[in-house]
């Protein structure tokens, strides 16, 4: 089993590339010259964000403050540059993990590979495998759920995305602005 294992990483994102509507997130991992991309999908991009966020919060809620934990992102950790190029997916995320390190005070997370259920034979799935900091872990969250709201809007009435052309809204029963949808 390929375990990428970065401990600390130089840089740790999530980053998105193509169009609303059609892209394809990454995680991307790089340190002293190796550089780990993976390709999951939108919500677990959010999803991780998201868990990421409350494991900090219960972790300071736990330790009555005294934990090396930012409540946000410090300003000097923000990363707003584009994916590390070249963007080659080493393997596709099937499930991820979070966990606490209190003895080092870090976040680590682990992003399995998915494994195709034809494919059982194989080895162990390829993990991609970070230890980050509390701080660059809020900074990871904020690029991440920026980078999941890019894209389309959502129908303030269903919540789907909208596409340039709309949508059959299911809360309009199949209907467009008074008119039936085709």
């Amino acid at each position: 089993m390929p375990v990428f294992d970065y401990d600390p990483p130089e840089r740790f994102v999530a980053g998105a590339l193509g169009q609303p509507g059609a892209r394809v997130f990454f995680l991307q991992a790089r340190a002293e010259g190796r550089l780990t991309t993976v390709a999951l999908e939108k919500l677990q991009v959010a999803a991780l964000a998201g868990r990421l966020d409350e494991l900090l919060d219960e972790v300071l809620r736990l330790s009555g403050g005294t934990a090396q934990v930012p409540a946000l992102a410090p300003a000097d950790l923000a990363d707003d540059a584009p994916l590390d190029a070249p963007v080659a997916e080493d393997f596709r995320v099937g499930t991820m993990a979070l966990t606490w390190d209190a003895e080092k005070s870090q976040v680590v997370i682990e992003a399995q590979e998915v494994i195709d259920e034809d494919d059982l034979d194989r080895p162990d799935p390829a993990v991609l495998r970070v230890r980050i900091s509390a701080g660059a872990a809020r900074a990871f969250t904020q690029r991440a759920l920026q980078i999941v709201a890019a894209g389309r809007p959502p129908c303030p009435l269903c919540g789907q995305p909208l596409d340039a052309a709309g949508h059959v809204c299911v809360r309009l029963n199949g209907y467009r602005g008074g008119e039936a949808a085709s």
